[in-house]
């Protein structure tokens, strides 16, 4: 990637990890807990959401060390769970709003590209297909079990109260597991990222 797209990229995972959260606090504002809206995390303003790690220091690890695409996450909005009125289906609906929230970007982006890209400016373009592609990473990246993606508070959801220890476990090292599986397992997996954003699309994004 050139500098350019570098700084595009940054920007469109910055708004789309900001609305991936803000979705989860709306999910669980939905389910009676007012602890995102109260502490001010239901708002688009990005300052609110930033991690410094995850939406910036890995953004340009991801540049420097051109994984494919770049990868990061905001400060998970906080939520009390033990306030949901549906439970274990709350948490479930709170954890899938995010990747949701992604997929849906990604599919209208997608649909603009398919119907409108011969009356488009190319730099229009060039940020509908990054937006594409973030977003359905950010979607795939985040459905993955590894604590503290979203997959394993899904996960953790269904799975049976004696099963759940697993779980737990895992979450000691969370980190460390999801910075490996971008890295090393990663690679493995966007090659059907490209295919789904091709299907969407109707195009071969870059």
């Amino acid at each position: 990637m050139d500098i350019a797209t570098i700084i595009i990229s940054i920007a469109i995972l910055v708004f789309s990890v900001v609305i991936h959260e803000v979705s989860h606090g709306l999910a669980a504002l939905s389910q009676g807990d007012q602890t995102a809206k109260i502490m001010g995390r239901l708002t688009l303003n990005p300052i609110k959401h930033l991690d410094v790690f995850g939406s910036i220091i890995l953004p340009l690890l991801c540049a420097i060390s051109h994984t494919g695409i770049i990868l990061g996450w905001a400060k998970p909005v906080p939520v009390n769970f033990n306030a949901l009125k549906s439970g274990k289906k709350g948490e479930a609906l709170v954890a899938i709003a995010g990747p949701l929230s992604n997929i849906v970007l990604a599919v209208v982006a997608g649909l603009v590209i398919r119907f409108f890209a011969g009356s488009l400016p190319s730099p229009a373009i060039l940020a509908l297909e990054i937006v594409v592609l973030t977003n359905l990473v950010l979607a795939v990246f985040n459905l993955v079990p590894i604590p503290p993606l979203d997959g394993s508070r899904i996960l953790s959801a269904v799975l049976p109260q004696k099963a759940r220890y697993i779980m737990h476990v895992f979450e000691r090292y969370g980190l460390l597991f999801a910075l490996l599986f971008v890295f090393f397992i990663w690679q493995l997996i966007i090659p059907v990222v490209y295919i789904i954003a091709y299907l969407i699309s109707g195009v071969r994004l870059y």
